[in-house]
Formats: structure tokens, C-alpha cells, sequence
């Protein structure tokens, strides 16, 4: 039997509001944060691989997408099952806070290398000449040159089409969001999480539980920034275009340009910035991905700070 105890991705709360001289006591709706541990399991071989703190629900597609996007697993034939904790001696309410990925080998692989080469974040004082190398060591291969596919129409209704899918943000107020669209403007999944990165390997898990291929027409809108860490797992899974509310870092830029892929940020308000990859865009390429004159074309590709900025909707230009 489930414990009664186990959290769900929200919690009821008392607050007290002030709104002007008035003070109110309310009942409040809190998004829930848990820590999860992430274990390796291959036969009678065990070991920790992360702990992170996330919102509970999605937990296996999480668990599946970070191991993924860093390396650990390349495919979801490596799954033997997944499972949530099922050691005697931690406590029931504990086990949905730890989740098993069962491997169908026998040995668990070399973490030891991984650790090194993958799970160093910039936080670690790793360069970025360093994480963009440690990419291609992991496999991961540069997006193909393919015609242009995604309408700029069509990406400027993509936030207001993720937001109404956002379903415990509108109750709680304080989520990070992840979709997945195809080229057309469909949403085919969408994740929330307290942290903006666990809401990505969600999206990312459930591709691979789906088994989805890895297609030119995935796009990933993320609700906040786009860093290198979400391109990162983006390009580990296989979505060629990028689109992020706020602003991208400017070592997200450098791994948008040098595996092909399409970085779109401030999409917000019928308009947004383009950093890399305008060929993907309808139209762009001939009418706006020409550098400006004071802007030498080296310079252009070499400097994140050089952007397409695409103009508001107009009635003389439909075609944008």
C-alpha cells in the first residue's frame, strides 16, 4: 500500500496576505519540493549517481532523461526496469524520493569517467572550450544542414500555447515548464519542475520512453533562460531548435553553433532574438540572416552578442 504520507506536487498551506491596511489569513497552494535520489543498479552492483531537488511526479522520466543527457545511457534497450526504492531498511515514505534504474547488463559502466568528463558543471570551475570538447567526447554529433522548416509565426504562439498547458503553475505560481513541439506548432509534451533543468530531462525521458526519433521538426520552448546545461540535453536528445523566454548564456550560443543546432531567445511579446541557426527559419534566410554592414561575416559567426532580431507582426510584412 502507498504511504499516506508521500508527497505529491503540491501542498496545502496557511498564509497570511497583506493588501493595503488589511490583513487575511488564506489557504494557499504551494509547489512541492523533494529531494530525489538517482541509483544505478546491474545485478548485485549498486551506486548513487545524483541527488537533486525537483517537484515529485514524472519521477522515472526524470530519472531517465539525466541519465541520458549525460551519457550514462544511450538507449532505453539498456533499461532492464525502473523502480522506486524497494529496500526493507528506508523508510516508506522515503522510498518515492529514491529511484532504481535497473540496467540489463551485468556491470554498472566506468561512472568514474563519466564523473569526470560529464557531470562537472560550469559551477566546477570547468571551461567552456572543456564542456563543449567533453560533448563530442560523450557522441554527441552536429545537427545535419537541412532546408528551412519552422515558421517564426508559428514560434511566436508557442509560449501562450505551453502556458495553458501549464496546469500546476496556474495553481502554484512557482514552476519552470519544458514543451515539446513539432514544427507545426503541436504540442506533444509538456513538463514542470521546480528546477528548470529536471522539467528538460523529463521532456527527455519521456522521448525515450516513447522511443521517439530524433526528428529535425523538435522544438523545446523552456520557460526561463536557456544555459548550456539545457542545450546540453536538448542536443542529447536529439532537438535540433531551442526557444527560451529569457536570455541564453553565452556558452548555451557556442554549443548552438557548433553542433548545428537552432538557438531562439526573449520569446516574449511577438518577438524573438535569434543567436544561432536562423537557417531553420522560413524566409529568414534570404530577407534578415545577412549580417549588418558594420559587422565583418568572421565577426558575425564568432560573436554571440550578434543576433537576428526579428520585428513585430505587422500588417505590411505577413509572411513574419
Amino acid at each position: 500500500m502507498p504511504s499516506t504520507s508521500r508527497v505529491g506536487s503540491r501542498v496545502k498551506a496557511r498564509v497570511q496576505t497583506h493588501k493595503g491596511t488589511t490583513v487575511r489569513w488564506k489557504q494557499d497552494t504551494l509547489v512541492a519540493e523533494e529531494p530525489m535520489e538517482i541509483r544505478l543498479l546491474a545485478r548485485e552492483e549498486q551506486q548513487t549517481v545524483a541527488v537533486t531537488m525537483r517537484t515529485p511526479g514524472n519521477d522515472f522520466e526524470l530519472a531517465l532523461g539525466f541519465l541520458h543527457g549525460e551519457g550514462v545511457l544511450s538507449g532505453l534497450d539498456e533499461v532492464s526496469h525502473v523502480s522506486y526504492c524497494l529496500d526493507a531498511d528506508v523508510e516508506e515514505d522515503q522510498r518515492y524520493n529514491i529511484v532504481s534504474v535497473n540496467l540489463a547488463g551485468r556491470h554498472l559502466p566506468e561512472l568514474d569517467r563519466l564523473e569526470r568528463s560529464f557531470f562537472t558543471t560550469s559551477a566546477c570551475g570547468v571551461c567552456g572550450k572543456a564542456s563543449l570538447d567533453a560533448l563530442e567526447i560523450q557522441g554527441c554529433e552536429a545537427f545535419p544542414k537541412l532546408q528551412p522548416n519552422l515558421d517564426p509565426a508559428v514560434v511566436k504562439r508557442l509560449p501562450g500555447i505551453l502556458a495553458e498547458a501549464q496546469g500546476l503553475f496556474q495553481k502554484t505560481g512557482g514552476l519552470h515548464a519544458a514543451g515539446l513541439f513539432d514544427t507545426e506548432g503541436t504540442l506533444l509534451a509538456v513538463r514542470e519542475d521546480v528546477g528548470r533543468h529536471n522539467a528538460v530531462d523529463k521532456i527527455a525521458g519521456w522521448m525515450l520512453k516513447a522511443r521517439l526519433p530524433a526528428l529535425e521538426n523538435r522544438v523545446l520552448l523552456v520557460s526561463g533562460r536557456a544555459s548550456f546545461e539545457i542545450m546540453q540535453k536538448a542536443l542529447a536528445a536529439g532537438i535540433p531548435t531551442v526557444c527560451a523566454i529569457s536570455a541564453p548564456s553565452h556558452l548555451a550560443v557556442d554549443v548552438a553553433r557548433r553542433f548545428g543546432m537552432t538557438l531562439i531567445g526573449f520569446l516574449r511579446d511577438d518577438r524573438f532574438n535569434v543567436y544561432a541557426g536562423p537557417e531553420r527559419l522560413l524566409e529568414v534566410r534570404n530577407r534578415y540572416a545577412t549580417p549588418p554592414d558594420n559587422v565583418s561575416p568572421a565577426r558575425w559567426q564568432d560573436t554571440p552578442a550578434n543576433v537576428v532580431s526579428l520585428p513585430k507582426t505587422t500588417t505590411d510584412d505577413p509572411a513574419i
